[in-house]
């Protein structure tokens, strides 16, 4: 088992004080929150099988609340943890989550992850392929998060960019600008950088913090 950076450690107790609680709209439900932040703090330790750690779950909800997203996509569930820090933010903007998961053990148990935090009425989960499913949804979204399949990462973006807003922001998980060109088992998420970067359209940037997450705006359609 990895050893955890202090650096993160760190962050992960800062949060635990410091979890945001409503955005400067004030339409936060001080009820909800309460519910959502026990429910993370009891499971802090507890999100394994491929979930994002805790300093991404918070930095994806800081997004969509900066950005006063509304409509989110998320590809690739697990069991929940990315999809509730997105959906509590979507809570406060007024939004929704579409979260999209092939494996029927992860899919049910994040449901029941999404009911014990109190944000169901926010999470459309669908049992899926993402391969077809993407391609189905007409969206239009303003926050995606990709956190399946890296050898797909490129094909989910290039599917979703003409569903995806101006000023909308296209997330991914497991990037590090040091696999850029590079091969290997990141091999799919080196290709996807390399491509979104060069794109006169888009500013990606990578956050470091975690498990490493590009942030991709759209700037204009072409």
């Amino acid at each position: 088992m990895k050893k955890i950076p202090k650096s993160i450690l760190f962050c992960f107790f800062i949060c635990l004080i410091n979890i945001p609680a409503q955005t400067q709209s004030g339409k936060a439900d001080p009820s909800l929150d309460e519910k959502v932040k026990k429910f993370l703090n009891e499971h802090a330790r507890h999100w394994y099988d491929m979930n994002v750690p805790w300093v991404d779950g918070q930095l994806l909800h800081d997004l969509v609340l900066k950005g006063n997203y509304k409509s989110a996509l998320e590809i690739g569930t697990s069991t929940g943890h990315s999809a509730i820090w997105i959906a509590w933010a979507l809570s406060k903007t007024g939004g929704r989550l579409i979260t999209i998961d092939i494996d029927e053990r992860r899919h049910r148990t994040a449901l029941e992850n999404f009911r014990q935090a109190g944000l169901s009425d926010y999470i459309d989960a669908r049992l899926a392929n993402a391969h077809d499913l993407v391609k189905e949804l007409k969206g239009p979204f303003d926050f995606i998060f990709s956190d399946a399949d890296k050898d797909w990462y490129k094909n989910y973006f290039v599917i979703l960019d003409p569903k995806l807003k101006v000023g909308g922001c296209f997330t991914a998980h497991n990037i590090s600008e040091r696999v850029r060109g590079s091969y290997g088992s990141y091999s799919g998420t080196a290709v996807f950088l390399d491509y979104v970067k060069s794109l006169p359209n888009y500013r990606t940037t990578v956050n470091s913090a975690g498990g490493g997450v590009s942030i991709s705006y759209k700037t204009a359609e072409k």
